[in-house]
Parts: C-alpha cells; structure tokens; sequence
C-alpha cells in the first residue's frame, strides 16, 4: 500500500461493505464516512484530503501493540481514546493490516454484551431514571 490514504480509505470501505448486515452514512459531518453493524460505529473514515485516515474499534493491548508497531497509527480520534485506533497511511501499513482492523472491529461491536447485560451508565438518561 502506498504513503497515500486514498488506497486506505478505499480498502477499508471494500472491506466493511464485504461484511455482513453494514450499513454507512454521514450522520456527523460531510468528511466522516461512518459504517455501523447493529446500529454501533466500527469504522469511521475520514474523507479529509489533509487527514487521511480510519478510526476502527480495538482491544486495548492490541491497539497499543499497533501503536508501538506503525507510525502512523495512533490513539482513536473521535472517540474513546483507550478502545479505538486510528490508522493513517505510512510506513509497513499493507491492505491485508486495513482489512485486518476492519474485520477486527466489526467482530468486537458485533460480539459484544448486549446492552441488557452492560454495566449501567453514570450518566445520562439511564442513569437519571434509577
């Protein structure tokens, strides 16, 4: 893969609509191409020529592992900083790592705990109504 996001970009879009039950759209802002599996965002692409990158869901360890590993790859943008990546184009990022992180995430959002069974939030309407 080359320095440029764009082959990057477009292996992780190839790679999350090759996946079953995905769904994408734009509900932030025009430049973040979000793709979601049960109604959870596992890739977010960002389609700003001066930000050329992916922002996948990812276990702890193996996001840090990543992080020590690629250059261009760094704490999630966008989102909580410790469960999400995001990957830039650089130095030994091949197709086979983009597609690797998109299939990784989706297995995450899409094998998490039910809601039923997550831990109640602090905040939020949740939590007021207790």
């Amino acid at each position: 893969m080359s320095e440029a996001g764009d082959p990057l970009q477009d292996t992780a879009r190839k790679a999350a609509l090759a996946l079953p039950y995905v769904c994408h759209g734009y509900p932030f802002t025009p430049k973040l191409d979000v793709y979601k599996v049960a109604g959870k965002v596992f890739l977010i692409v960002t389609d700003d020529p001066d930000e050329q990158i992916i922002t996948v869901k990812c276990e702890p360890e193996h996001a840090r592992a990543l992080e020590r590993g690629y250059a261009s790859t760094t704490p999630g943008r966008y989102l909580h900083k410790r469960h999400w990546i995001s990957l830039g184009p650089g130095p030994g990022v091949t197709e086979e790592l983009v597609i690797d992180a998109v299939e990784h995430s989706y297995d995450l959002v899409i094998n998490g705990p039910p809601r039923s069974e997550r831990p109640p939030r602090a905040f939020g309407p949740a939590a007021t109504a207790r």
